[in-house]
């Protein structure tokens, strides 16, 4: 063979080696080219909606990439197309009408939505001879709705389903306003369903409430570092409580087949009570708070009765996928079970559980608004009230005292804010309404006076002349005086260290007609998976949040429009009647399902028993978009 015949051969792996490289190049080039005509058209887009705004413009480019994730409710089989339908008090009852024809709705919590109590009014005196209804005769009682999101989100669908609301009868006068069935009817001005109340004695609720559920399960179930505290007795009468209200359920239930819609951490072992009498009962438990992680839920020394319970559900929800999953890992691990990941149900004990997430919203329009005057004129009564003058900007956080809510941390925040912008201090004053919460328990009254002190400090540090930067107020509010406070603010604070959703947030949004104000919300409450506009913050660090602080100080009236506006399209659109019709669809499908079991003998149990009762993704997507 020629010498050159020899080159060319061993030339040949370099020829190919160029010849590749040159068509790498070539595509990049033209993916290159491909961006940057999509970049231009974009920005060409981004002009035209803008009406070329700069300010418009750089939020618009900011904020583009926190439209990527899917918003929780668009998750697990729910369909963005749902939003195109209008979620109403009649959504729901028509229903109930044609899903769930003649089925009675029954709401058990242990808050109940109206608390009588007497009045302390030492002008007032009793009359002895009176009938215990003389009390309501002379004005000595007063009623209460309490400021609780799970009331907020749940009245308008009882007022609605025109259902049976069971709870804890808790007030100073409950037992003066109910029938010789403890029971009353409510609203009072236009009464839409039953409240039956349940007596419990001091020791069942020190027991059940404080000691089991809010000593041991909530700093369970909440990533805010607190011990749970279990105690033997503690457990006992947990199980005692749940087997009244299980009791109760029963006699209040007028047929065999109700719709039980069990809420919250008070009552895991109730859906398995209520299983065992009223097999064929459609119980739907939902979890307001959030679900650790299978190796923190392990702590609970009654881990397996507390699954086992809520195993006896139809249905569980939980606000966020996430704590759907920690769910299912947590049975996975403790239970003999079979799951289908598929399906997100859980087979045990003969029955099928579907657990989905349905996160939680409130009423629209909020019925607050309704004798509420405008944004402007609550702005001036706050102002006066507070005596701050019109170049304060006004920021306030409003919850109950609670060491999940990170108020410590807004302290926190703001301290670091005058340190790094003193032109601040004398401008800013932060409103912290927190009303008092479960007094009696060791961490809450040192959260109390914890937080009385880190504000005491910050005024000395900061205030003067007449100014607080910080205001404390550690007292009730009603809703109407709430909903005046989040019309009047510049800014709102939701720094949860660890929630299931925090309506505050929505609430906050629903108030604000005016498309004015910044939320800043923490990426650990649940309402940062939908409100994505909101400015998103780490309330464990400070640094952070001051920045956001200073930025939504420093925030036009442009941006912060554009923002609540999209943020009052989400809460509109997945209110709270879509939060309830959502599972009463899923309580209906399963129904059907039953019933055709029974008739075609697919299975020797009741309909709730059959481990073929899932309903599938495909299903859930479909009945979304009705």
């Amino acid at each position: 063979m020629s010498s050159n015949g020899f080159d060319v051969i061993h030339s040949m792996p370099a020829i190919w080696a160029f010849v590749i490289a040159s068509l790498l190049l070539s595509m990049a080039a033209v993916a290159l080219s491909l961006r940057w005509v999509r970049r231009a058209r974009s920005n060409a887009s981004m002009s035209a909606r803008t009406g070329g705004d700069p300010a418009s413009a750089r939020y618009d480019a900011a904020t583009e990439g926190t439209h990527t994730p899917l918003r929780e409710f668009e998750k697990n089989g729910q369909s963005a197309d749902a939003a195109l339908v209008n979620w109403t008090p009649d959504t729901l009852r028509k229903i109930l009408a044609d899903e769930l024809p003649g089925a009675q709705v029954i709401v058990v919590s242990n808050r109940e939505p109206y608390i009588h109590n007497l009045k302390k009014d030492p002008g007032l005196k009793k009359d002895p001879g009176k009938r215990p209804g003389g009390d309501i005769e002379a004005g000595r009682v007063e009623l209460v709705v309490p400021a609780s999101g799970l009331v907020s989100a749940l009245e308008p669908i009882t007022r609605a389903c025109a259902g049976t609301w069971i709870a804890y009868g808790g007030g100073s006068a409950d037992r003066l306003t109910v029938d010789r069935n403890d029971c009353v009817q409510v609203p009072p001005d236009n009464p839409s369903y039953t409240l039956r109340r349940v007596w419990l004695t001091q020791e069942e609720h020190d027991g059940y409430y404080l000691g089991f559920a809010n000593e041991g399960l909530w700093p369970l179930c909440h990533i805010a570092f607190t011990r749970p505290v279990f105690r033997a007795s503690d457990w006992e009468t947990y199980q005692a409580v749940n087997r009244k209200f299980a009791d109760t359920v029963v006699k209040e239930a007028r047929n065999e087949r109700p719709i039980v819609l069990v809420q919250d951490y008070h009552f895991a072992l109730l859906p398995r009570m209520i299983r065992e009498r009223l097999p064929e009962a459609i119980v739907i438990t939902f979890w307001h708070i959030p679900w650790p992680n299978s190796e923190v839920f392990s702590i609970c020394p009654w881990r397996e009765a507390i699954l086992d319970g809520l195993l006896g559900s139809s249905i569980i929800g939980f606000h966020t996928q996430f704590h759907c999953n920690n769910f299912i890992e947590s049975v996975d691990r403790f239970l003999e079970s079979r799951i289908e990941r598929e399906d997100a149900a859980i087979s045990y004990g003969g029955q099928t559980s579907l657990v989905h997430a349905y996160p939680i919203s409130i009423e629209w329009p909020p019925t607050q608004l309704e004798s509420l005057p405008p944004a402007a004129e609550c702005r001036r009564r706050l102002r006066e009230k507070y005596g701050l003058g019109e170049d304060v900007r006004l920021c306030v956080g409003v919850e109950r005292l609670d060491y999940t809510k990170g108020i410590l941390d807004r302290f926190r925040a703001l301290e670091e804010l005058f340190t790094r912008h003193p032109e601040w201090i004398g401008r800013l004053t932060f409103l912290q309404v927190a009303a008092p919460s479960r007094g009696t328990l060791p961490a809450y009254r040192r959260l109390h006076e914890e937080c009385r002190r880190h504000a005491e400090a910050l005024n000395r540090r900061f205030g003067g002349d007449g100014y607080k930067p910080v205001l404390m107020v550690a007292e009730h509010h009603s809703q109407d005086q709430v909903y005046a406070i989040y019309r009047a603010a510049d800014v709102c604070m939701v720094t949860s260290l660890h929630d299931g959703m925090n309506l505050v947030a929505k609430e906050f949004v629903a108030a604000r007609d005016d498309e004015q104000g910044v939320l800043l919300l923490s990426t650990f409450a649940g309402a940062s998976k939908e409100l994505l506009e909101a400015l998103i913050v780490n309330p464990y660090d400070a640094g952070m949040m001051a920045d956001a602080l200073a930025q939504a100080l420093t925030m036009s009236r442009e941006e912060q429009q554009s923002r609540m506006r999209r943020m009052r399209e989400i809460v509109r659109d997945n209110n709270v009647y879509r939060w309830a019709g959502s599972m009463l669809l899923d309580a209906a499908r399963l129904r059907k399902r039953g019933d055709i079991e029974r008739i075609t003998g697919g299975g020797d149990g009741p309909p709730a028993a059959a481990a073929s009762n899932v309903v599938s993704m495909f299903e859930r997507r479909r009945a979304a978009a009705l």
